[in-house]
């Protein structure tokens, strides 16, 4: 059965949480807060910018996809369905 795209990200940010070497770099690169990230957690454009972020580097993808079991392009079809995963402007 399929996860959504809600249920993937939720994956994610609970993943990023846990790695103590990227929780800082996502938390510089966006900003965000622990408060922030207890409120975006029910948030679907917060979670889809967990998934953005993720997606920025394949070696993230992959550790993520590994630790819980999901094909590799799992975070990329959870975007998708989460809002923008749709407008893709490649210029």
């Amino acid at each position: 059965m399929a996860e959504n795209g809600e249920d993937v990200a939720l994956k994610a940010l609970l993943w990023l949480l846990n790695n103590d070497e990227l929780l800082p770099v996502f938390m510089g690169a966006t900003g965000v807060g622990g408060a922030d990230m207890r409120a975006g957690a029910g948030d679907p454009v917060f979670l889809a910018s967990v998934l953005d972020f993720l997606m920025m580097n394949d070696t993230w993808v992959v550790d993520f996809c590994q630790h819980h079991g999901l094909a590799y392009e799992a975070p990329m079809r959870a975007r998708q369905n989460l809002p923008g995963g749709g407008e893709v402007h490649w210029t």
